[in-house]
């Protein structure tokens, strides 16, 4: 499982955000699983997300299949890459630098 912190200006509409975006990049309808939201796409065999405590962080937890081409990898990782800048607000850049500096402390 790894968490994700939210930045202060999505927390409003986070939970919405979360879920939505799910349909909007992956364009699959998500499964409600005991508060999980669950999706299957390309190189993902599953892909579950859900609210952090207090409500300022997303979990994500998944599971790849290898047994796919190339080109679905590549396009299940640029999608999944655009999920997270769109829940959490923070590029790829910011969230590296995050871990980075939660690894140190």
């Amino acid at each position: 499982m790894q968490e994700f912190q939210i930045k202060r200006s999505q927390v409003k509409n986070f939970r919405t955000t979360m879920v939505e975006s799910l349909t909007d990049i992956f364009g699959t309808q998500p499964h409600d699983v005991g508060g999980k939201f669950e999706i299957t796409y390309g190189a993902m065999k599953r892909l579950a997300v859900w609210v952090g405590e207090g409500e300022r962080s997303l979990c994500v937890e998944s599971e790849s299949r290898s047994d796919v081409p190339d080109e679905v990898i590549l396009d299940t990782n640029r999608r999944f890459r655009q999920y997270l800048e769109k829940v959490t607000g923070y590029t790829a850049k910011e969230r590296v630098k995050m871990a980075k500096k939660m690894e140190e402390d």
